[in-house]
């Protein structure tokens, strides 16, 4: 199986090729800024849309990414099917940070989360300007991220 490219994008994946006008929506909503933010604010994002990457779970992915992506985005069946799209964020921690919220012993975290919500995560986790378990803790109950609410 080929590696997967490092680049200064966050990877967007595609893991699942069984709904093409889904896959055509998911792109436009990822492209689209969130109708509260700055039309500027998009999540840098290369998107790897390569039928070699089909149906591969959260471990394989990350065994082909290169070790300094912290961030994954998977457009796995579920965010291809559901209508909100929730895209699976994965989040692979370096070995001393493994005990963050929202991570399993491995230190690789999963959330769902929006594509409206999608920049701020993206761009965040990328600059380091927020931590991980801070956009878990945000998630719904459903465990997707939809943005911070004001309370």
């Amino acid at each position: 199986m080929k590696k997967l490219p490092l680049l200064e994008e966050t990877l967007l994946i595609r893991t699942d090729f069984s709904d093409e006008d889904a896959w055509q929506a998911m792109r436009v909503a990822v492209a689209t800024p969130a109708p509260d933010e700055d039309e500027d604010f998009f999540a840098a994002l290369h998107i790897v849309d390569d039928p070699a990457y089909r149906d591969l779970d959260i471990d394989e992915i990350v065994e082909l990414a290169p070790e300094e992506d912290s961030l994954l985005i998977l457009a796995d069946h579920k965010a291809l099917s559901d209508p909100e799209m929730p895209l699976l964020a994965v989040y692979v921690s370096a070995e001393d940070d493994e005990d963050e919220e929202g991570e399993d012993e491995e230190g690789i975290g999963e959330l769902r989360v929006v594509p409206p919500a999608l920049a701020s995560l993206e761009n965040n986790i990328s600059l380091a300007n927020m931590d991980w378990e801070e956009f878990v803790e945000a998630a719904d109950e459903d465990g997707v991220f939809r943005g911070f609410r004001d309370f």
